[in-house]
């Protein structure tokens, strides 16, 4: 059994109206100047917050995010030079994945001598000085528990990553009311890519007892609530039941990572800004089937914690799993093939190449991905 770490927050929260209680975080007792990144349709439920954090005499300063689709390089670089001066010592980030994604590093740049070029990669980052408390208004990315951070690098058209244990929150607020407002699509798509999370740390080369058990109950947990929640967004139990998922797949992040699905991923987002987590959807199944061969016992257990019947051998168990995936990928109304989202035959080569260059997760894939396996897994979508 190989060793590993898991990095988590000092503290998580979880609860309906759980935002509310950041106002007696101990994190806050002890910060003077609190800047909110927020995503737009937060705005009034984080100006209550700050109008009570103001009347605690703290100097409060709420960023709207409006960045649309995945954030740049640019575009962050422009985020921390308007907010550089206002010299927060906590920073709050209420949204999903890319607002928490920029509030992190926010928190983690401000008044650095390192600038974002210098940390993408893996444990590149000096260090963070800044107090750090996040938010989730979806259920998707995990952000919130992880210690990821993904950018658009608008020269190579893909997603780039800075990894860093610097980059964990000192403390996360999962309040399942703030997700009731998502719309169905957004809920489908960010509900699958937590759960490719999910199956991809759990099927990874480097899968662990440690990160199997939060694994499990993430699929079993969005697996068996995500239709509810797409069919009826003021289902709270199913919100609640999403957001959990979405968390343990964050926990996932860290210590395991994801693999080929968020691989392939990549150029789709960077060349056709296809959102991530419609994305890891289509590609998903296409990819576990590939999959399969290289540890079907694995895949097997994913099915069966998706509740799919124990009966027949790994391999049926394991096809039934992931077809139980691509019927509710439908159920949802996600699009099936890359031609229903502007993808032709002739840009696969590119995709395939800007694939290639995300070794950092293509080493965590059971099966090794040539070049030319993802042309023949792009195809098959077509």
């Amino acid at each position: 059994m190989h060793s590993i770490s898991l990095l988590q927050p000092n503290k998580i929260v979880f609860g309906e109206n759980a935002i509310l209680q950041i106002q007696n975080d101990t994190i806050i007792a002890s910060s003077n100047r609190i800047l909110f990144l927020v995503a737009t349709p937060l705005l009034d439920v984080v100006h209550e917050l700050s109008e009570i954090l103001k009347a605690k005499e703290k100097e409060v300063v709420c960023v709207e995010y409006t960045f649309l689709g995945e954030p740049t390089f640019s575009q962050f670089n422009s985020l921390i030079s308007e907010n550089e001066a206002f010299n927060p010592d906590c920073v709050i980030g209420v949204g999903g994945g890319s607002v928490l994604d920029c509030a992190k590093l926010l928190a983690a740049l401000i008044n650095n001598t390192q600038k974002l070029e210098d940390v993408v990669g893996i444990g590149l980052l000096n260090g963070r000085t800044i107090n750090l408390i996040c938010v989730p208004t979806t259920s998707g990315t995990g952000s919130e528990v992880s210690p990821n951070a993904i950018l658009l690098n608008e020269e190579t058209q893909a997603k780039s990553g800075i990894i860093s244990p610097f980059l964990v929150p000192d403390a996360c607020y999962l309040d399942p009311v703030l997700t009731i407002s998502l719309p169905a699509k957004l809920t489908a798509e960010t509900g699958i890519d937590a759960l490719s999370h999910c199956i991809e740390a759990y099927t990874n080369k480097f899968a662990h007892p440690m990160v199997d058990v939060y694994a499990l109950k993430g699929i079993k947990l969005i697996s068996e609530n995500l239709k509810k929640a797409y069919d009826n967004g003021n289902d709270i139990e199913a919100r609640s039941a999403l957001l959990l998922g979405s968390m343990y797949g964050g926990l996932c992040l860290g210590p395991v990572n994801t693999a080929a699905v968020h691989a392939l991923s990549y150029g789709l987002g960077g060349k056709f800004h296809i959102t991530h987590g419609l994305s890891n959807a289509m590609l998903m199944p296409e990819v576990l089937r590939f999959n399969l061969s290289a540890n079907t016992k694995r895949h097997a257990e994913v099915a069966l914690a998706m509740g799919v019947k124990n009966e027949g051998t790994d391999e049926i168990i394991a096809l039934a799993g992931i077809n139980q995936i691509e019927a509710l990928s439908k159920a949802c109304n996600i699009p099936q093939k890359l031609t229903d989202i502007g993808v032709a035959e002739h840009d696969i080569p590119e995709l395939a190449d800007i694939a290639m260059k995300v070794t950092r997760l293509l080493k965590n894939n059971p099966k090794e991905v040539t070049r030319e396996d993802a042309i023949e897994i792009y195809k098959k979508l077509l």
